[in-house]
Parts: structure tokens; sequence; C-alpha cells
């Protein structure tokens, strides 16, 4: 019995040690990967933004307090934020485009959803660009009013990734949904 114990806190101090060196390992890519974004460019909206061999073109963006109607609406935690937009790939090789993500003034960051549900032309999931390919879509995000810096990346390994940021302005639109109800017909007294 005590033979088995002791195996036992061997491998939980095996696996102790495992995961200490993964994460060290994962934190340092990240960091790689971040001093590159110090020096990264920065792109006005409307403007062609290039990550790499990837051509990015941020055509609008747009606050919504829900998408779709009555009880079946995606209602967001804070607001949604549709972006539409095309890429262009002027590599010779396919490129996945990975998730996207927004960073405010304050070092948040808010990562694309990954449900294009009641999103009109939902750029989608698997996003593969070949040679000489343009796709075009809408992205969406969960996200604080705010205006926010987009990180576009060339779709690399993360140590080899290539990134710019494209600003996202705060523009309020009118949304329908906070639009006023039309007034009521007042009724004379009887």
């Amino acid at each position: 019995m005590k033979q088995k114990s002791s195996a036992l806190q061997a491998r939980r101090d095996f696996l102790g040690v495992l995961f200490s060196i993964a994460g060290a390992a994962i934190s340092g890519m990240s960091c790689k990967g971040r001093s590159k974004a110090s020096n990264a460019m920065t792109f006005r909206m409307g403007e062609r933004a290039s990550a790499g061999k990837l051509v990015y073109l941020f055509t609008e963006a747009s606050w919504k307090t829900a998408l779709g109607q009555g009880a079946s609406a995606r209602i967001p935690q804070h607001r949604f934020l549709l972006v539409n937009f095309s890429v262009t790939n002027n590599g010779g090789d396919q490129v996945a485009i990975p998730l996207l993500s927004l960073h405010d003034e304050n070092g948040n960051s808010y990562r694309e959803l990954d449900s294009g549900e009641e999103v009109p032309n939902w750029m989608g999931l698997l996003r593969i660009v070949g040679p000489s390919e343009t796709k075009t879509g809408a992205i969406l995000f969960d996200a604080p009013l705010a205006s926010y810096k987009l990180e576009i990346t060339d779709g690399a390994d993360i140590e080899n990734e290539l990134i710019a940021y494209v600003d996202i302005p705060l523009q309020m639109e009118s949304d329908p949904v906070l639009a006023e109800p039309p007034a009521l017909p007042v009724k004379p007294n009887q």
C-alpha cells in the first residue's frame, strides 16, 4: 500500500514539473509574439492594412444591442460590434486566417466570437484564403462601447507571425433597437 502511495506521489510530482515547463514555454512564446507587436504598424479603418502577405480592408464597424428579434434574439454581455472586411492573400500558399481580437487603451482584449448566428455574411471559423484569393465577410465581437485597435496577423505560427493593428474608432449610429418607439395615440376622455 505504501509502495502505491509513493508511486502515485512520484507521478504527481512529475506531472507538476511537466505542467510548469509547459506553462513557461507557452508564456515565453506569447512574449515573443508580443514583442513583435510593439513594433507593429497601425492603420486607419478604410485603409489597406498589410500583415505579411495578407492585405486586410475593414470597411464598416457598427454597434448592436441585439442580433435578431423577439425571444430568439442574441443579447450580448456588453455590446455587439459587427465588423465588415475583406482579406486578400498576396502570397503563393493558402493561409488560414485566425480569430481576431480587439484591444482597448487599458490593455483589455476581446476575442472575436466563434458563433455567426444572426450575423449577415459571417466570415466563418475556418477561413482559408488561397493564393491571389480575396474573401469578404463579417466578424463579431462582444465588447464595451469604446475605440479599439483590432489586431490582425499574417496567419503564421506564433513565433513567426507578423502583426499589425487597425484603429476602430467609436462611432455611434442609430441602432433601431434603441430608437424611440412611436408615440401611442391619445384617447379622448369619455
